[in-house]
């Protein structure tokens, strides 16, 4: 239905995840991968949801003057918001175990923000979330993160994975968003491009 809406328009998705390309595919559209080395260097006075919506935007920039008419280039960020810190990417399995012994028994927030660029516009939305986690033991966070290894993320956790069987109590907001992209937003944001 989305991609019959947007049949004169081109998607090009920026972003090496398999997650979020995955949901693209599951919402049924046609689209091409593009990539750029981006460096996701912040101001550092910027706080939750403008960190996701500055990075988004950044890497949506370095493609600036080479889209074409019909194409709307995708990119998004996400960040985890806790204690008035952003959890970026862990490092290495101590950094990931840390962040994930700070958010034990706590709530956090996480923010993906999606930026929407034509050849001569750009629009940024975002979503936050707000997750529970159940307290971990030493023993749970060390299992995760040995099996897991989810440097590649975030808060050093992916909610697909066992870690979110086992560790979140609540949600308030969108599921798909803590994987990595609010869909109903993008569908929404779409839609309304496409009319």
């Amino acid at each position: 239905m989305l991609q019959e809406k947007l049949k004169n328009h081109k998607i090009i998705l920026a972003s090496g995840s398999p997650r979020r390309q995955q949901f693209f595919k599951e919402l049924g559209l046609d689209f091409e991968i593009r990539l750029k080395s981006v460096e996701e260097v912040y101001p550092e006075e910027l706080k939750g949801s403008e960190i996701s919506d500055y990075l988004s935007e950044l890497k949506a920039a370095a493609f600036k003057d080479t889209l074409k008419s019909n194409e709307i280039l995708i990119t998004s960020d996400t960040v985890v918001w806790h204690r008035d810190t952003s959890l970026a990417k862990a490092a290495d399995k101590d950094e990931a175990m840390q962040m994930l012994r700070t958010l034990s028994n706590d709530w956090h927030q996480v923010i993906t923000s999606v930026s929407f660029m034509t050849s001569s516009t750009i629009k940024t939305v975002h979503h936050l979330t707000e997750v529970k986690f159940a307290n971990l033991s030493e023993e749970e966070i060390e299992h995760y993160v040995s099996s897991f290894k989810p440097y590649d993320k975030a808060g050093a956790y992916g909610i697909q994975e066992w870690i979110g069987l086992i560790a979140i109590e609540e949600i308030k907001g969108s599921y798909t968003n803590v994987v990595g992209l609010p869909t109903q937003l993008v569908y929404k944001t779409l839609m309304s491009m496409a009319s």
